[in-house]
């Protein structure tokens, strides 16, 4: 007989922590994520018959629908609890599909933002239908990023080489990455002055101002010349007071976290990565084990754009403030921060799903990252509703003849918010003002001041800094290219396809990526530009709210994109035949030599090939390397013998060599700078060795980057390589990697001998979406490539990354 009731959402860690909060009359299974999808091995859409998709059961996939199908017999009715968002809605609706035709059960929809006992007794009293806006909004983005990567990629193919992608999202943020790097090569540095007078008036002390102005107009000192006539025109002028102002300032606290504001400031404040940060935030969110009370979620969803927070939560925060910190700190009415336009208001910011929870008490219960992202979660929300910290500032504006001088004081009259929370920009722009902590004497309009010294230095404008994931996502998110829901995929994404690599933290174009780039944007310009993803973005955005047709929205984008493709087919260059003359001369045979591209880049080859097949390599200036050496800069001799270095390449990229070689074997690693090698400079860090207490820092070697101790060959001390992954059996310590004597890498706990477990596959920061086991391990077959599977024997669970990303190119 027929009586429960069955809950679907997608984790087997969700499921346990809803378990715990419903009656006996329901039990709860996992999906583990998406069911469905389109074929890997086809398009899988008819585009001629209004964009039809056929979905079809996702590999592996299968046992998990029959054990939901037969479960689904037993039952009155089925309740889908996904996520709340597009793909959630999705999830949801393939979910029905399934399942609808397995009986006359009632199926629900069950929406919560936070997983807390409050909340989902809520979202099932209160249950809804699938929402077709958002699974047609979802759809339509699935279906145009297929389009774009099962259309385009196979170009790629045929003109560049094989197992290259597009995407949709994809391209535009390589392309973000080549505009700016490119940026900075056309970037000619300026020269510019300033100016500083260290002054004393009748009342101490004595302060800084620096110059503003020039003849009335802003201070502008280009060259030596113009420096030393300014310096001549201020000896034996006065300095007067002309204005001295003071007044209160208010400094107001930030909103609390959207994902991208997460993001971003966990890749600053804490050193994480776009992905880690979102991995650690779905604990969170899912339900960590909290003692006696079981598994509880901590935070509300993370994947929201909307700053939104709910009267319960709002009352909860305000109460705290006043009993923990006092009145003084508590506005007179709870502070609402705008959302931006097109945000979904019916999420929430991310917060702490009880402020009671505070991070200390939470800290037992928590992995060091846990507790780290909770303690900025949590502390960035109560403190965006604290008062704000008002400042004493005083502003000094000083007259010289032709420079007015100026000097800003600022003292911390009230900490407000700043007494919990203050974020990376806020600590940013003070240091840039220079202002905070600045005491300024108390002086009279009119007062003649005493000149004690005048600074003057020469600068030079620098390039804009390369992207690092903080700032590529703070750009995506002000260029309306993704969603919350997207970025981590983005960064995955562009980083596997080898189009851009990461040095110190930031990410720099491959020449691949730099090729692949302007073939698309030249063949494909409005298909992925800026502003024509964003306006896709905005398109789905109104299929959501029902203001557009998915169908209609997908038409016009295919009839633009239809006519770009057939052009490029025809027009596009093809590489691999494509052969540049250069003035070269084969050494073998005398024919001359031609560049050609390879898998690995370009390189040098006799046109006389098959006959010849001789072959040499480009330097990173694109010039043909002598013999395999390029001269370096003058100056640049052997540390040991004092021989010229010389460029070489080899198996691991550049590097310098001595020329003594044999006789003398330095080498250094070098990068290439404006075609120029120039040896790269070892990162000191601010971290000391464990072993020796010296300065570690961070090298380059055969193997990739490395951090250790400055003091080597003294002290040997290198610092393991870290894995985000928590030690399942201590759950204290990180699984780190080592070698073994024989020089196999395998990965430990780094709290040994206090914990001896020992993995011999790369663990990744994943959970299994099957059985929950806290990671995946990592291995690669000639046959599928790199393979994601879990390590507990009885699951079974396994996925071909290495396929995903050659098959579903469209992803975003």
């Amino acid at each position: 007989m027929k009586r429960r009731s069955m809950v679907i959402v997608e984790s087997p860690a969700k499921a346990r922590t809803i378990g715990k909060y419903l009656g006996k009359e329901y039990f709860v299974r996992a999906s583990a994520g998406h069911i469905m999808d389109l074929p890997q091995r086809a398009l899988g859409v008819d585009i001629k018959h209004e964009f039809n998709p056929t979905y079809r059961v996702i590999p592996g996939k299968e046992k998990i629908v029959k054990e939901l199908q037969k479960e689904a017999k037993k039952v009155d009715s089925i309740f889908l609890a996904a996520d709340p968002d597009r793909e959630g809605e999705a999830i949801c609706q393939h979910l029905n599909y399934l399942l609808s035709a397995e009986g006359d059960q009632e199926i629900h929809r069950v929406l919560f933002n936070e997983i807390t006992k409050n909340a989902i007794l809520e979202a099932f009293e209160h249950p809804s239908r699938i929402d077709q806006h958002k699974v047609e909004a979802q759809q339509a983005r699935r279906i145009l990023d297929r389009i774009v990567g099962y259309k385009v990629s196979p170009l790629l193919w045929q003109k560049v080489r094989k197992g290259l992608s597009a995407g949709r999202v994809q391209t535009v943020s390589v392309r973000l990455i080549v505009d700016r790097e490119r940026e900075i090569r056309d970037f000619v540095s300026e020269e510019y002055w300033e100016f500083k007078a260290i002054l004393t008036g009748s009342q101490k002390p004595t302060f800084e101002a620096k110059a503003v102005r020039l003849d009335g107009e802003k201070f502008k000192v280009s060259n030596q010349e113009e420096a030393d006539a300014v310096l001549q025109d201020l000896e034996g002028t006065d300095f007067v007071v002309r204005e001295l102002n003071r007044k209160e300032r208010k400094r107001r606290p930030t909103p609390p976290f959207i994902t991208s504001k997460l993001q971003q400031e966990a890749v600053r404040k804490l050193g994480f990565t776009v992905k880690k940060t979102m991995s650690v935030a779905q604990r969170l969110y899912e339900g960590v084990e909290l003692g006696e009370a079981g598994s509880v979620g901590l935070i509300t969803y993370m994947r929201t754009d909307s700053t939104r927070i709910s009267d319960l939560a709002m009352e909860e925060v305000r109460g705290y403030i006043g009993s923990e910190f006092g009145d003084s700190y508590l506005p007179g009415k709870p502070v609402h921060y705008r959302t931006k336009k097109g945000a979904q208001d019916a999420h929430e910011a991310i917060r702490p799903t009880s402020t009671l929870r505070d991070p200390e008490t939470m800290k037992p219960y928590l992995s060091r990252d846990e507790f780290r992202l909770y303690s900025l979660i949590w502390k960035r929300f109560v403190a965006s509703q604290m008062t704000p910290a008002r400042f004493d500032q005083t502003e000094i504006l000083v007259d010289a003849g032709r420079v007015e001088f100026k000097a800003v004081g600022s003292i911390l009259k009230f900490d407000g918010f700043l007494k919990l929370y203050r974020s990376v920009d806020e600590e940013v722009a003070a240091q840039e003002e220079g202002a905070e902590g600045t005491i300024l004497p108390d002086l009279k309009k009119g007062e003649q001041l005493k000149v004690n010294e005048i600074v003057r230095d020469q600068k030079f404008t620098q390039p804009p800094p390369r992207y690092n994931e903080a700032s590529l996502v703070k750009a995506l998110e002000e260029k309306g290219i993704g969603r919350p829901s997207t970025y981590q995929q983005i960064l995955s994404v562009i980083m596997s396809r080898d189009y851009v690599a990461k040095e110190e933290k930031r990410f720099i174009p491959t020449e691949l990526g730099e090729i692949v780039n302007d073939l698309l944007v030249d063949h494909f310009d409005d298909v992925f530009d800026y502003d024509y993803t964003a306006k896709l973005e905005q398109a789905l955005d109104r299929i959501e709210e029902g203001q557009e047709d998915w169908v209609e929205a997908l038409d016009k984008f295919y009839a633009n994109f239809k006519e770009k493709l057939l052009s490029a087919r025809q027009e596009m260059k093809n590489l691999r035949r494509e052969e540049v003359k250069t003035d070269e001369v084969c050494d073998k045979c005398g024919h001359e030599m031609v560049i050609k591209w390879g898998k690995f880049g370009r390189f040098l080859a006799c046109s006389d090939f098959p006959k010849c097949k001789n072959t040499r390599e480009l330097n990173g200036a694109g010039k043909p390397a002598d013999d395999g050496e390029s001269k370096v800069d003058a100056g640049q001799t052997c540390d040991k013998c004092g021989r010229e270095m010389v460029l070489r390449r080899g198996r691991y990229g550049s590097f310098l060599a001595c020329s003594g070689y044999p006789e003398c074997k330095t080498t250094k690693r070098i990068v290439q700078v404006n075609g120029e090698a120039r040896p790269e400079s070892v990162e000191q860090l601010d971290e000391k060795c464990p072993e020796c207490s010296a300065q570690l820092v961070k090298k380059v070697g055969r193997f990739g980057e490395f951090t250790a101790c400055g003091n080597y060959p003294n002290c040997r001390y290198i610092k393991p390589v870290q894995t985000g992954v928590t030690c399942p059996e201590c759950e204290k310590g990180e699984l780190v990697e080592r070698k073994s004597r024989r020089g196999k890498v395998f990965y430990a706990c780094d709290r040994y001998p206090d914990c001896k477990y020992v993995v011999w596959k790369k663990p990744v920061p994943e959970k299994c979406p099957e059985c929950d086991s806290p990671f995946l391990l990592e291995k690669t077959t000639k046959k599928d490539g790199t393979v994601y599977f879990c390590g507990d024997k009885g699951c079974g669970y396994q996925r071909s990354v290495s396929e995903e990303a050659a098959v579903d190119m469209g992803v975003a």
